[in-house]
């Protein structure tokens, strides 16, 4: 689709679409994102250039239909898949791709650190994908060293960083902003550093005594971004790993530096989301995402502000006790970040903290999450956000299953659990569930409009004692 818009751009020293916008050009992406996101096409360009929206829409991905995260638009859900050394390989993991597109991922990211040729992984999931690809190229970098992380430099990185944008990654997890000095700062925690990123870049710092060479070539960095128009996804590589270590000092002097990386790359008109903790109390999170828009913000005058650039969090899990049921317990946190003003969610699946996932745990991490972020946009009062649970009511009360079935999140699973007591096709035009049975079903007591007229007049002669 994309292939004769993105024609004439190539070759340009700056091809992003924060550049376009503040242009006051309406790309073709800013114009399909209008249509999709129900809104003016300006309005679209507005936000792109003032940094809290991005479309993340590389050059080299001309099959990408094009998406945008931000606080105007619907809160959005990316996926994670990968293969590792120890399970999966390249068709497992596209075909994990294309259930997490079927099941309404809005991106996917690649996090894959073995099992196979990682270039060849990358590309098939990438020439396969509809959605945005995001990708940590550190990983890919530690690859390249056999695991030695004292052995790269920063050519290592900044090499595979451009070779993944040549091959059409949308956007990158770039650990930026955890600096040298902050490695002290986790000395109180109970996890230390989670973020695999970020562990990778603080042994380095550790071994060299040298400052993160992500940070120190931070322009290089801009520069390969402006030429195929990657945006940042600046990684939180001290979020927090437990309950205990939520907002606490070394996650808020990283994240004191994401603002500052922020506001750099958007002197050249680069397009940056910046992520968000992992594990934090439900009485945090309000204060995490208002503390995130509040230094990944630019005041230019008392009359115009850029951004806060758009945030992207992992859940948060709002409690760690529940292995196995992690794509619950950081759902409830993924909703109350969206509805705070988050705009998009990192699903977390069952297998969180326990294994690599399976295409069953994609599906229920997936599910999970698109719950969260629509009850966040019902929450935000979105536009049209409650339309589709009012169909899905008047189909329910009038039971017409299929209809049902047809506006499920999930249609196959409301199908199957239908199914199991109540399988005959009889039953799908049936007045009652299996919960109920024919007898005792509450909606099958239809009051129309003439009987509550009546009662109203009754009511209204004879008042009936309480």
């Amino acid at each position: 689709m994309r292939a004769e818009w993105i024609a004439g751009r190539r070759g340009q020293s700056n091809v992003s679409q924060m550049h376009y916008a503040r242009q006051g050009i309406v790309t073709e992406e800013m114009k399909y994102v209008a249509q999709r996101e129900n809104l003016p096409a300006e309005h679209i360009r507005e936000e792109v250039a003032k940094g809290r929206m991005i479309i993340p829409a590389n050059i080299n991905h001309p099959n990408l239909e094009p998406m945008c995260i931000g606080n105007a638009s619907k809160c959005k859900v990316n996926a994670n898949i990968g293969a590792s050394p120890n399970s999966s390989d390249l068709s497992e993991e596209v075909d994990k791709l294309k259930l997490a597109v079927k099941y309404g991922a809005d991106t996917v990211m690649d996090l894959s650190t073995g099992g196979g040729n990682l270039d060849e992984i990358r590309t098939a999931i990438i020439n396969a994908s509809p959605v945005p690809i995001g990708t940590v190229p550190i990983y890919h970098a530690l690859e390249t060293v056999h695991g030695n992380v004292e052995n790269l430099t920063a050519d290592d990185f900044l090499h595979i960083i451009e070779k993944h944008a040549q091959q059409g990654v949308d956007y990158q997890t770039i650990h930026a902003g955890i600096l040298i000095e902050h490695l002290p700062l986790v000395r109180n925690r109970i996890t230390g550093i989670v973020s695999r990123g970020g562990g990778i870049l603080a042994r380095w710092m550790l071994h060299h005594h040298k400052q993160n060479p992500l940070y120190t070539h931070f322009n290089d960095i801009i520069e390969i971004f402006k030429k195929y128009d990657v945006s940042f996804s600046l990684g939180d590589s001290l979020r927090p790993g437990c309950n205990h270590d939520a907002s606490d000092e070394a996650q808020l002097a990283e994240l004191k530096t994401l603002g500052q990386l922020t506001r750099r790359a958007w002197q050249d008109d680069v397009q940056v989301m910046v992520e968000g903790p992992g594990h934090v109390p439900m009485d945090q999170i309000e204060f995490n995402v208002k503390k995130q828009m509040e230094e990944c913000s630019e005041v230019i005058s008392l009359n115009n502000t850029l951004g806060p650039a758009p945030f992207y969090v992992l859940g948060p899990l709002v409690t760690d006790i529940a292995p196995g049921y992690d794509h619950i317990t950081s759902a409830i946190g993924a909703a109350m970040a969206g509805w705070y003003g988050t705009a998009m969610l990192c699903y977390v699946t069952p297998k969180e903290h326990l294994g690599l996932p399976n295409a069953e745990d994609v599906r229920n991490g997936l599910i999970a999450y698109k719950i969260a972020a629509h009850a966040a946009d019902i929450a935000r009062h979105r536009p049209g956000a409650r339309d589709r649970d009012d169909e899905i009511s008047r189909a329910r009360y009038h039971f017409d299953w299929n209809r049902q079935f047809e506006l499920a999140l999930d249609p196959e699973r409301a199908k199957e659990y239908h199914d199991e007591t109540l399988p005959a096709d009889i039953y799908k035009t049936a007045e009652f569930c299996s919960m109920c049975g024919p007898k005792f079903c509450p909606m099958q007591t239809k009051v129309d409009a003439d009987a509550l007229t009546e009662l109203e007049k009754f009511l209204a002669k004879e008042p009936v004692a309480t």
